[in-house]
């Protein structure tokens, strides 16, 4: 059945969709949670993934800038 649910209550329009999403969102986690305890995944120190973030917003910042010029 295909229940309209009060968009106050869910983001979804209907209980088919918020069910769909529930599946979806679990199936993801379950595949994050296999590779998190799967000992081939590559590990990130701290440091290291702060290093990359900042690599990344400051390339942003610049594409950013860039764009604002013209």
């Amino acid at each position: 059945m295909n229940v309209a649910l009060d968009p106050i209550v869910s983001e979804f329009s209907t209980q088919q969709e918020a069910d769909a999403h529930d599946q979806w969102f679990r199936a993801r986690v379950e595949a994050a949670l296999r590779r998190a305890d799967d000992p081939e995944t590559p590990r990130f120190s701290t440091d290291e993934v702060m290093r990359r973030m900042d690599a990344v917003i400051h390339a942003a910042e610049a594409g950013h800038a860039q764009g604002s010029v013209a």
